[in-house]
């Protein structure tokens, strides 16, 4: 006794899966991306925006230092150490 046509034996596995691979190129031909920034990190850009001027305050030390015109305040140092220490 002989049976035929059985299942998909008569289909190549191979067209099958070239097949699929046409199906996902073109679903991802119409797909776009997008972008959205989070509120955190719009404020790590302000942030980074502080570091500028950061980094000019320290240039315009570092010129005072060299330059031998920079004064230290040792009442006003010892007032930041004693609040510091307070906190903890």
């Amino acid at each position: 006794m002989k049976i035929n046509n059985i299942g998909n034996h008569n289909m190549n596995p191979y067209k099958r899966n070239f097949n699929k691979m046409d199906q996902v190129g073109k679903t991802e031909k119409t797909a776009s991306d997008k972008i959205e920034i989070s509120t955190a990190a719009k404020e790590m850009q302000e942030v980074s925006k502080l570091g500028k001027e950061r980094q000019a305050k320290v240039e315009a030390l570092k010129d005072q230092v060299q330059s031998g015109n920079y004064t230290i305040d040792a009442k006003a140092i010892a007032k930041g150490l004693k609040n510091f220490y307070n906190r903890s």
